[in-house]
């Protein structure tokens, strides 16, 4: 997988892709990441990227000329899947998102910042818009980092149990059991037993059922 993310603001997204999995990922090659800084793209001598919103208002909006320059330029390079714009208004991202963008080869990410983009833009190349909630960061690097952390754990090979990623909240709209690990015992608290019993398929049906009760008091919308 390739993806190409579209920032002013690249040092924000140094870090995301240096550690843990995606860094393991990255060094498989199984995903490729390419921060692109748009203010190499900006016009004239200041490299310019924004410009004060027609009709007035506070803010700025980020032009067009060097978003389009940028994307042009990249799919001159090769055939995008997607080009999503990292947006509050977009389709709120959810797992079963994660699993359909996981299955793509190539797509550009485009980090909104200011009062976000000239429509034009959305109009003329975004295909997919998409939001990691109902609330306004600074930009859109955060919810571009966090999207492909999540497309990126779900390519074979990233886990090294691939079943694991099968097991994560949400796949099968639930959300995952209580997990616990050594002592058995602790202040008192100890393992369920049937955890303990050494029997696969009590525990998993232990761990079906722990899944429903807990959907059910915290998300009961996704047993909906």
């Amino acid at each position: 997988m390739h993806i190409d993310i579209i920032t002013l603001h690249p040092g924000l997204l140094e870090s995301p892709f240096q550690h843990s999995i995606v860094k393991r990922a990255i060094e498989k090659k199984l995903a490729d990441v390419t921060i692109i800084n748009l203010r190499d793209y900006g016009l004239g001598n200041y490299k310019q990227v924004d410009d004060a919103p027609f009709g007035g208002g506070a803010g700025m909006v980020m032009t067009i000329e060097p978003i389009a320059n940028c994307i042009e330029e990249l799919k001159a390079q090769r055939t995008y899947d997607d080009i999503i714009y990292m947006t509050p208004d977009g389709e709120r991202f959810n797992q079963q998102i994660a699993n359909s963008l996981s299955m793509h080869q190539n797509i550009i990410l485009l980090c909104g910042h200011y009062k976000g983009i000239d429509d034009r833009i959305r109009q003329l190349y975004i295909t997919k818009e998409i939001s990691i909630g109902d609330y306004v960061l600074s930009g859109g690097e955060l919810p571009a980092a966090i999207l492909c952390d999540a497309i990126i754990r779900l390519l074979p090979g990233a886990i090294s149990d691939e079943t694991s990623a099968l097991s994560d909240s949400f796949q099968d709209n639930l959300l995952a059991p209580p997990v616990y690990t050594r002592p058995a015992e602790y202040k008192g608290l100890k393992v369920p037993d049937v955890l303990l019993s050494g029997n696969p398929k009590q525990i998993d049906n232990w761990r079906h059922e722990q899944s429903i009760e807990k959907t059910r008091k915290s998300r009961p919308d996704l047993l909906s």
